[in-house]
């Protein structure tokens, strides 16, 4: 189980109000973020195998796909944060590549062999772009844990590519108490960093549908 500090818990307030002021329109100042500087880069993982073959859409709504009416199996999740420089400044319009599996821990990707069922209605990937002050927040589902391998269970994530005018990092969210974070070889090739990608689920603000779920994952470049 990963172990927040005080200092943990202000960044994440201080996240959630960035967001959802954003959402309302209202205006606010990166100047106190910028003040919980000193930051870690967020570490590597691997891109593969599942990157999209296709132009990733343009939507922070991955619960639906364009020219359908159906929405997306599973349990709603609201995934926000910013994108800073390891100064704590923000990185202004970063490309976020995102792709996952769904709530039965199937990509769509014909190079997928998990038996599991399709979900038509969950747009699989998408690609997002930071405010101003780094900012972005998606809606998708919680994707389940899916087999790698005849012996291996590779543990519920949501994978990232960020691109910057200056840096590029491949990473991936991980869940606070997923059983099979403790013996995936990439989540633990963060050494002691792997807690910055290991994110717990929170109840949602009140801007949020109530019976959905909120998570806060900022990521860090180097200059961004």
């Amino acid at each position: 189980m990963a172990i927040y500090s005080i200092r943990d818990l202000r960044r994440r307030e201080i996240l959630v109000m960035s967001a959802v002021l954003a959402g309302s329109g209202m205006v606010f100042s990166p100047k106190l973020a910028v003040a919980e500087a000193a930051l870690q880069r967020t570490p590597d993982q691997i891109l593969g195998p599942f990157y999209p073959l296709s132009e990733l859409p343009q939507t922070s709504d991955l619960t639906k796909v364009s020219g359908r009416s159906g929405r997306a199996e599973g349990q709603v999740l609201n995934v926000m944060g910013r994108v800073l420089n390891l100064a704590g400044e923000p990185v202004r319009n970063a490309k976020i590549e995102v792709w996952q599996a769904n709530t039965y821990g199937r990509y769509t990707h014909p190079s997928d062999p998990n038996p599991a069922p399709l979900d038509p209605n969950l747009e699989g990937s998408a690609a997002l772009t930071t405010d101003s002050e780094g900012r972005y927040r998606s809606k998708t589902v919680n994707p389940a844990a899916y087999p790698a391998g005849p012996d291996s269970i590779r543990p519920a994530q949501i994978r990232r590519q960020v691109s910057s005018r200056q840096d590029k990092i491949v990473t991936q969210m991980y869940f606070e108490g997923d059983p099979y974070n403790e013996t995936d070889p990439f989540l633990n090739s963060a050494g002691a960093r792997k807690e910055l990608l290991v994110k717990r689920l929170m109840d949602p603000s009140p801007d949020f549908e109530p019976d959905s779920k909120m998570a806060i994952f900022d990521m860090a470049l180097y200059k961004g």
